[in-house]
């Protein structure tokens, strides 16, 4: 059974409910309804219900158990735009303005996430990630112990020698540019995380990669990694964790026993913490063009889940995001 077939299995036993803050997009409606005929969660669109229907009948999707309406005609409008209101008070919004962003479909459906109303949210088929971030942020915050968001790409690569048979956990490769010693750590950890809640590896092994290996070179950004390295073990003692390490010494076993002889991660690690955002988006990006992986994308350290998908996203992309997504609140709640 493969990865995402795991996932589709333990998003069923779930049921999350999933909010679809974008409902009058065509993907998106055809996605909720695959969704709901696999029985992996309980979709809801967020959008204007006529224009939601016309879409519908356009590409012969049948709406039928799928909950949708708009947010300004909710009845609970009101009330959410009062959370909203003491949420941001203090930063200075206004009520005028709770109200007002509360008809947004984004900002509704992560209320309805804050407010237990849904279990998750996915969003992106329209909407940058930035568009999703900032309202997550600021009303679903992020879980305790983690003070920013990242990503993790769920990478099933053909040759199975490779991670845990063939899976591996790259992070981060779309949110945190250039990230601190100490974000490096945080991103560390949550991918850990990520790896047990999503791909079902029980022993995640954690490489916080360099271009150096335990001293080979000598540089500030090495120094950096290192200091991640001593920060992770503090935040997570527990964890089978280590760094600096180059990849082929993080993924090969005769070269990690050369370069790192007596690390517990050298040559078998499954969970790969890239130094910065132009490496891991490099990275994961080589891995799915050149090694032909799959690869499945999450935001992690928000306290509930919300997830991102690319605007030029498939029906299918949609779905499994629903399913990672479902499966991500199963854990969380």
């Amino acid at each position: 059974m493969s990865m995402i077939e795991l996932v589709w299995e333990k998003a069923r036993r779930n049921q999350k409910r999933i909010v679809l803050p974008e409902g009058e997009e065509p993907r998106t409606v055809q996605a909720a309804a695959m969704v709901r005929d696999e029985g992996l969660a309980v979709p809801i669109l967020l959008g204007d219900p006529e224009k939601i229907r016309s879409v519908a009948d356009q590409n012969a999707t049948d709406l039928h158990d799928i909950e949708y309406f708009s947010p300004s005609g909710s009845p609970k409008a009101g009330a959410y735009a009062d959370a909203l209101y003491e949420l941001r008070k203090a930063k200075g919004l206004s009520l005028e303005d709770a109200a007002r962003l509360t008809a947004d479909p984004m900002y509704y459906g992560i209320l309805m996430v804050r407010l237990g109303e849904a279990d998750g949210l996915v969003s992106g088929a329209v909407h940058t990630t930035g568009d999703m971030l900032r309202p997550a942020l600021q009303i679903i915050k992020t879980r305790p112990g983690i003070s920013i968001v990242s990503s993790s790409f769920l990478m099933n690569c053909p040759n199975k020698n490779l991670g845990q048979d063939g899976l591996l956990v790259y992070a981060d490769c779309v949110v945190v540019p250039c990230p601190t010693a100490g974000e490096l750590a945080q991103i560390a950890v949550t991918a850990a995380d990520t790896a047990r809640v999503l791909c079902g590896i029980e022993e995640p092994r954690v490489a916080l990669l360099s271009f150096s290996t335990k001293g080979s070179a000598k540089h500030e950004l090495v120094d950096k990694v290192r200091q991640a390295v001593e920060i992770a073990h503090e935040m997570a003692p527990e964890l089978l964790l280590d760094g600096e390490m180059q990849l082929d010494a993080a993924l090969v076993p005769e070269v990690g026993l050369l370069k790192a002889p007596g690390s517990p991660v050298a040559g078998r690690a499954n969970v790969l913490v890239f130094p910065d955002l132009q490496a891991g988006n490099i990275g994961y990006k080589i891995t799915q063009r050149i090694a032909g992986a799959e690869c499945y994308a999450v935001l992690q350290g928000l306290a509930r889940p919300c997830n991102d998908l690319s605007r030029g996203c498939s029906v299918m992309d949609i779905v499994n995001t629903i399913a990672l997504t479902a499966v991500q609140a199963g854990q969380s709640s």
